[in-house]
């Protein structure tokens, strides 16, 4: 049995944040990877997908992927081969609170802390034919030879929108298909609609408020299954730490992400990321990851988890921080809400990107900032700006004073200050 201060389950992005971190902190590390490193995000998701929307062609795609993946993956294995850090190529099931096994060959470790960072998978939704020969999931959908004619896609979240706006470009007739009313439910009702009329106008077909009965029903030639994802806890042998998953399948955590919210005896096992369904995001596991470390280090932080800016990167891009105003209608929170449009910003005429709108939200009499929803070219970086000045605590007032260069999208957000 080999003794170490710190096992983390997954070598994806909270997976290997947290071996970094932690071993720059001189904890020694063993961390475990049963398939490449950089995890979903790096090897079939975050990183893929955003290959495909910045390319022209399908073809195109394919051999930037090629190229992309292999390169960053390279930089995570050089991350994990340095000093107080050990990769285990294989995965790891529990023995005890304190101590994994190999699920191959067997060997045995015991650490101080364990961290579970496995991740999540595709949910299927129980449709029949789920054994149709088209059916593929977004890992399969990357690794296609030759590029659909015809593609449908179950469900308008993240994956499916992303997907369908990059098919859309590459030439493919896209129809998306979804139960809810609207795309993209964490993103503004207002925001939402008009990202998915601004698609709908490029060729995007949505079917929204429709139940998959039958894939035999679907006319395509692919069909995308981007309905969701679950958390990945198969073959951990959870059993033997006694607990019981959420009903979606997650592992609950406590506010320092350690499973003792269900057992005090498991006060050293951490679980970070998708795996704990809070915040499936990629960043939001690397800065769990940062959290749980400095939790076994005794050191305090100033992380807002709270505070989430997160995007999806369709043609336009959109992207979110905070409450939008469905949400802050439903809670009952007094608000004021500014509007700012593209069109009336010339860095975005310029760019010939007109297309978008940025809402702002914040407390009354122009008080602290609430949430940012926007679509449009950069939304990303308009949406972070916002997040950061949220962590900070922020107002309208103050944003108003503070300079913005010209000609940038930025002024969309100050534009929408003074509105």
């Amino acid at each position: 049995m080999t003794q170490t201060d710190l096992i983390i389950i997954g070598a994806g992005p909270g997976g290997y944040r947290a071996a970094e971190y932690a071993a720059k902190q001189g904890l020694k590390v063993v961390i475990f990877e049963g398939d490449e490193v950089g995890g979903t995000c790096l090897n079939v998701g975050c990183i893929p997908t955003k290959t495909f929307v910045h390319s022209a062609s399908f073809d195109e795609a394919r051999e930037r992927l090629g190229q992309v993946v292999p390169q960053l993956r390279q930089g995570i294995e050089g991350i994990l081969s340095t000093s107080n850090i050990s990769l285990v190529r294989d995965k790891a099931r529990f023995v005890d609170t304190q101590t994994v096994e190999a699920s191959h060959t067997g060997e045995v470790w015991r650490g101080a802390n364990i961290i579970i960072a496995t991740g999540s998978e595709t949910k299927l939704i129980p449709v029949q034919g789920l054994d149709d020969p088209r059916l593929v999931d977004s890992t399969g959908l990357l690794s296609l030879e030759k590029q659909p004619r015809r593609l449908c896609i179950i469900g308008a979240g993240v994956i499916g929108m992303e997907f369908a706006s990059a098919f859309q470009r590459f030439g493919s007739e896209v129809t998306v298909i979804e139960f809810l009313k609207e795309c993209l439910p964490a993103l503004d009702s207002d925001i939402a609609k008009r990202l998915r009329k601004t698609l709908e106008k490029k060729g995007i077909t949505f079917k929204m408020k429709t139940a998959v009965q039958n894939l035999a029903d679907i006319d395509a030639d692919v069909i995308l299954m981007a309905a969701g994802r679950k958390p990945r806890t198969e073959g951990l042998n959870l059993e033997v730490l006694d607990i019981t998953l959420a009903p979606n399948g997650a592992i609950p955590v406590n506010e320092n992400y350690q499973l003792s919210t269900l057992n005090s005896q498991l006060s050293t096992v951490y679980a970070i990321g998708d795996v704990n369904g809070k915040q499936m995001l990629a960043h939001a596991a690397e800065m769990q990851a940062i959290h749980a470390v400095n939790h076994i280090l005794g050191k305090n932080d100033s992380i807002r988890f709270d505070i989430m800016p997160a995007a999806i990167f369709t043609t336009p891009e959109a992207a979110c921080v905070g409450a939008s105003e469905d949400q802050l209608k439903e809670q009952g929170v007094p608000y004021e809400c500014r509007k700012a449009f593209y069109r009336a910003n010339g860095k975005a005429l310029a760019m010939n990107e007109s297309e978008g709108l940025l809402k702002l939200f914040s407390e009354p009499n122009a008080g602290k900032i609430l949430g940012c929803h926007v679509f449009g070219a950069h939304s990303a970086d308009l949406a972070q700006e916002a997040s950061v000045l949220m962590c900070l605590g922020t107002t309208i007032e103050q944003l108003r004073d503070m300079v913005h260069i010209h000609p940038t999208l930025s002024e969309i957000l100050f534009a929408a200050a003074e509105s």
